[in-house]
């Protein structure tokens, strides 16, 4: 499975007391560099949420969002002592009682004593925040993981495209360097017939001649080892199933471009040179597209 580095991806979680949303959007790097934004009181959860993108990405920049919405009103509850007003109100009374008083502790009063009514801050459970967010990360990591594969799959067709391109300017090189063999026997001949005049040419001279010419622009081997090289990205874009491949795929883009650039400089031919650069082209075009890939 061919996967683009470019991928978005949203999650979200909700129970009674909260709603968590992660949002995940990814575009091309070198190597996986993971950014998280989220709420400060989740700042712990930092390296698990990082530890979670790395098994679904393993190269990109992947740009995390961490939404949190409390659906309480606040965080603090009213706590009621009974144990400490039951013992107001029986001090209120033994004081009646020793000072011949005739009042009745009012409940306003009451309830204005120290312990008996107080706020207590709600504590959140930190596991389940963090179970919550993890469930969250890998609800949009599905969804990430998907659009990286449905636009990897674009890439694999526009590059074997690519690759029938350049198989095509190859096979218009074949065509033409036969030809060329054969124009440069004629010229040559011609020249020295008319240098030699009547003096009959040793056909020894000209084996000699073809065979220096033929060295400096042959470009059987070139050819032969590009095709190899567009065999074997052809064949890693149809298996598609390693981690890593795009820089196995950024390797062989590379011998390709070796290649093109000894069939070019080996080039005396208008016809040749037109191939060599539309070879280069075609290539430096694969080369940018395999940057997308994973």
């Amino acid at each position: 499975m061919i996967r683009s580095m470019t991928g978005y991806g949203h999650g979200e979680i909700e129970n009674e007391m909260c709603k968590i949303t992660v949002e995940i959007k990814s575009v091309n790097h070198r190597y996986l560099d993971t950014n998280i934004r989220m709420p400060r009181q989740f700042n712990p959860f930092d390296a698990a949420v990082r530890n979670q993108i790395k098994k679904y990405a393993s190269r990109g920049k992947v740009d995390v969002y961490v939404n949190y919405e409390e659906h309480t009103t606040g965080k603090s509850h009213l706590i009621y002592n009974e144990e400490i007003a039951g013992e107001y109100v029986e001090y209120f009374n033994r004081m009646n009682e020793v000072f011949n008083l005739q009042e009745t502790p009012h409940l306003s009063t009451l309830a204005r004593m120290p312990g008996v009514l107080s706020l207590e801050e709600k504590t959140e459970d930190q596991e389940e925040l963090l179970s919550m967010v993890l469930s969250a990360v890998d609800a949009a990591c599905d969804k990430f993981v998907e659009s990286r594969r449905v636009e990897g799959e674009h890439l694999r067709d526009d590059l074997v495209e690519k690759l029938d391109n350049v198989l095509e300017i190859v096979s218009d090189i074949e065509v033409r360097s036969p030809e060329i063999m054969k124009e440069y026997r004629e010229r040559l001949e011609s020249k020295l017939q008319d240098v030699m005049a009547d003096t009959s040419i040793d056909p020894g001279r000209i084996a000699a001649e073809m065979v220096i010419y033929a060295d400096k622009v042959c470009t059987d081997e070139e050819i032969v080892r590009l095709k190899s090289h567009v065999k074997t990205m052809r064949d890693t874009l149809v298996a598609g199933n390693k981690e890593g491949i795009g820089r196995k795929l950024d390797f062989i883009a590379q011998e390709m471009n070796r290649e093109s650039n000894t069939i070019l400089s080996k080039a005396n031919d208008y016809a040749i040179s037109e191939c060599g650069i539309g070879l280069k082209t075609e290539i430096e075009k694969i080369r940018e597209q395999i940057q997308n890939i994973e």
